[in-house]
């Protein structure tokens, strides 16, 4: 979601005044303002925290409400769940158009009781019910928000380009070498990115080299000796070593629609993704890449690809043309101006 920020956000400020209401979370990098223009401004949300927390929560809502009052903004965009109710409970639609993205909603989540997740979805009906715009970042994201909101588009997320070529146009041609693959997955090493499973799937194959570009408070269930973590990289250093590797293992248990896996299909790497939402809204098995229903599937393809059987020429360069043709950031921005600017009928 920091990617997507940072790319909207600077492209909006060629003409608006943008400001973001921040929180720190651990992935966030310490340098975070050098990827975003001079002319953004930030306010930080001290109360606000990624768990339930009403003490907190409280805090964070009359933070935000006096932001509003001293800003009077014409638009407030909301990302992620947590700071989509925050905002909504705290911003009347009266004081500016209100728009929200969940980037994954929050009652998808596999790792909280089904109390919990009953909780979000009440919650996301009950403010689903206010004049606020939810932009979906992916088609099953769309279709999820339609079960709690009538007020709802898709606006896929896209990559910028030019900014990734940037970023490895120093860095030698990367062809496949099948006899030593080199596998990564990219985020935070957490329950949704699935740390377990990437462990297994290393200690299938201990010749071969597996890298975790990230961190994250379950690193400790990494203990295959072949898997390298990085730890928290910059973006130019996260892209050159994602650059560097063949296959991107995203076995995710619930997505919106990673940043990451557009950005390894632009890379052309051959990426086996797990079957949720987001990542079966871009991967057309067997075509672009593939998407695994079970633990076996992912050690099929990778014995598949070792021995030649699959035609990843043609798998990598069409991952390629499906970012290119769908997934372009100028797009998105076209998509954003129009509805920001102009608004939507969503009645």
């Amino acid at each position: 979601m920091f990617t997507y920020l940072v790319n909207l956000a600077n492209r909006m400020s060629k003409d608006m005044d943008v400001v973001i209401a921040y929180s720190v979370r651990k992935q966030t990098p310490q340098d975070f303002r050098k990827y975003f223009k001079d002319t953004i401004r930030f306010i930080e949300v001290k109360n606000f925290t990624r768990n339930l927390n009403p003490f907190k929560d409280i805090g964070a809502i009359w933070e935000v409400k006096k932001i509003v009052q001293n800003e009077k903004p014409d638009i407030v965009h909301m990302h992620s769940s947590k700071a989509g109710a925050i905002g909504r409970l705290a911003i009347s639609p009266k004081q500016a158009k209100l728009f929200y993205t969940p980037h994954s909603y929050a009652f998808s989540k596999k790792d909280e009781s089904n109390l919990k997740i009953l909780f979000y979805k009440m919650v996301e009906k009950l403010l689903g019910k206010q004049n606020c715009l939810t932009i979906a970042c992916s088609k099953g994201e769309y279709e999820a928000s339609k079960k709690v909101t009538k007020k709802s588009v898709c606006i896929s997320n896209g990559i910028d380009f030019e900014e990734i070529e940037k970023l490895i146009f120093k860095e030698p041609e990367k062809l496949v070498d099948i006899r030593n693959l080199k596998i990564c997955t990219v985020g935070r090493i957490g329950a949704q990115k699935n740390p377990q499973l990437f462990n297994k799937i290393a200690e299938k194959f201990p010749h071969l080299s597996f890298t975790w570009i990230g961190d994250g408070e379950l690193k400790h269930q990494l203990q295959a000796p072949n898997i390298q973590i990085t730890g928290w990289q910059s973006r130019e250093d996260t892209m050159k070593e994602l650059y560097q590797n063949d296959i991107f293992i995203l076995p995710s248990l619930w997505e919106g629609l990673p940043m990451t896996l557009l950005e390894a299909m632009y890379l052309q790497k051959i990426c086996l993704v797990s079957d949720v939402m987001g990542n079966r809204d871009v991967i057309q098995q067997g075509g672009n890449g593939f998407i695994c229903e079970k633990e076996d599937d992912y050690y099929h393809l990778i014995e598949k690809i070792k021995n030649a059987e699959v035609d990843y020429l043609k798998i990598k360069d069409k991952a390629r043309e499906t970012v290119l043709a769908s997934h372009s950031m100028d797009d998105v921005e076209k998509e954003y101006r129009k509805i920001y600017c102009e608004g939507v009928d969503y009645h």
